[in-house]
This record gives C-alpha cells, sequence and structure tokens, in this order.
C-alpha cells in the first residue's frame, strides 16, 4: 500500500515494505518488516493531452528516508530494526543510521524531523532554495495526518495484513516487497 501527500516540489509517502537486505549488518540478519517514510522531490509535468486530461505526476529524487522496521523473528514493537537514511547520493541512500531516540518513539522521531524540513534538507545536502516556503509549512502542517497514516500501516503490519513475504519462504537474499 502506498500513501503519497503531495506538496508544490516536494512530496512525503509512505507505505508498507518487506525487507531481506542482501549484505546485511552484525545482528541484522532476516527478514524485517514494517513502514518505509520518504520526503522526495515532486514534479508536476505538462499535461499530454487536453485541458481535461491527467496531469503527469512524478514522485521524484529522494532525500530523506525512515525505515520504520523490525525483525521478523522479533517482538512486534520492538522497533530493532528502526533507523533512517538522512541522505542519498542520486537515488541510493546513505548508511543506516540507528538513534536511540527514533527506536524509543519512532513516530515522534519522523514527526520532528518532518516538522523541521529545512534541518532535514541541510543534512540532506539539498538547496533549501529548491523547497519553496509553502511547502515547508504544508508538510509542517500535514505531520499530524502523515503520522496518523503511517500509525494505521503499521498497526496493519503488525496485523499480518501488509507487509507480507514473497511466495516462497521469503528468506531469500534481497527479497523486497512494497512500494518504496
Amino acid at each position: 500500500m502506498l500513501y503519497a501527500f503531495g506538496f508544490e516540489k516536494v512530496a512525503v509517502v509512505v507505505g508498507d515494505l518487506y525487507f531481506v537486505d542482501p549484505h546485511p549488518g552484525p545482528g541484522q540478519e532476516g527478514p524485517e518488516r514494517g513502514v518505509r517514510l520518504e520526503a522526495r522531490m515532486l514534479v508536476r509535468e505538462e499535461l499530454r493531452g487536453s485541458v481535461y486530461s491527467a496531469t503527469p505526476i512524478l514522485v521524484e529524487r529522494p532525500i530523506w528516508r525512515a525505515d520504520l522496521l523490525e525483525s521478523v523473528a522479533g517482538e512486534p514493537g520492538s522497533h530493532d530494526r528502526t533507523h533512517h537514511h538522512p541522505r542519498f547520493v542520486g537515488w541510493e541512500p546513505g548508511r543506516r543510521q540507528y538513534e536511540p531516540a527514533m527506536s524509543e518513539d519512532p513516530l515522534g522521531y519522523v514527526a520532528a524531523q518532518l516538522a523541521d524540513l529545512p534541518a532535514v534538507l541541510e543534512r540532506a545536502r539539498i538547496d533549501a532554495d529548491a523547497v519553496p516556503a509553502e511547502d515547508i509549512e504544508g508538510v509542517r502542517a500535514a505531520v499530524p495526518e502523515i503520522i496518523d497514516v503511517t500509525k494505521r500501516l503499521l498497526a496493519r503490519v503488525r496485523a499480518g495484513e501488509l507487509a507480507r513475504p514473497p511466495a516462497g519462504d521469503g528468506t531469500a537474499a534481497g527479497a523486497r516487497v512494497g512500494w518504496l
């Protein structure tokens, strides 16, 4: 499942994810599942038809990623794989960053990051002029709704409805099921 919150130049996308890291760090072996949230650049293209045609919308370059993941083998609510990626090089995320505050209160951590989009842009090395002030305020105002969606997705993951493994045993190296 994928949710998208679009502003003028920024989008926040949220979706469920089942993931098996093909090159896990120590203690990070095995499948994980949860919710991935990304701040991305948003591009509205020119109409490709009449004034009545659908508008082409591209959810483009990633800015920041939060992975609210847990080990499939672990306890629900453990947040044992919860991390973020403060910077991307092109489409590739930097290394996983584990923050105690994020593991203690993942939704609060994500809310604080989105409420301070200028700091997120700075850490991501994105020129602040690329994002209009209206987007900064728009994202900040939408934080409660974004967090509500994220919370509901997490509940559905923990209930076994979403972030389900691929066909087979679900532990194949490099498995990734989800939009993000």
